[in-house]
């Protein structure tokens, strides 16, 4: 499931059409809590970000995902900010058999540890059985 949790990160990617340095960080496993306690029930996550493009580039990229995400099967279940004091704007959208959910956060530099603009990308999968 790692390697098809990437492979919906590079689509989301390819959506976003932005010209930046990408984190390079591979999907990992997790246990599914939610799903009964018998060790067996996993789900993949990929989380990475686009950073060193200018903000103006990085709004455009989530405005494409925006129109992009439907065209592709996807549901789009949340359109507005996150939880955070920055309240920055977050996207997040189901694939068509819910198979994969993205989280989409965009975030201003800051001067608070010198946070960069970026593009903050989680992509997660269902929860699946291991054997």
């Amino acid at each position: 499931m790692s390697a098809e949790t990437e492979k919906t990160s590079s689509r989301i990617l390819e959506m976003l059409a932005v010209k930046g340095k990408v984190t390079e960080s591979g999907a990992m496993t997790a246990p599914c809590t939610d799903n009964g306690s018998d060790g067996k029930i996993f789900r993949a996550r990929h989380p990475w970000s686009v950073h060193q493009a200018p903000f103006v580039e990085l709004q455009a990229g989530m405005e494409r995902l925006r129109r992009e995400l439907p065209k592709d099967g996807w549901e789009i279940v949340k359109d507005g900010t996150d939880s955070s004091a920055a309240k920055s704007p977050q996207l997040v959208a189901e694939s068509a058999g819910r198979e994969f959910a993205v989280d989409v956060r965009l975030h201003k530099a800051s001067g608070v540890g010198n946070a960069p603009d970026l593009l903050e990308v989680t992509v997660e999968s269902a929860c699946y059985r291991s054997e």
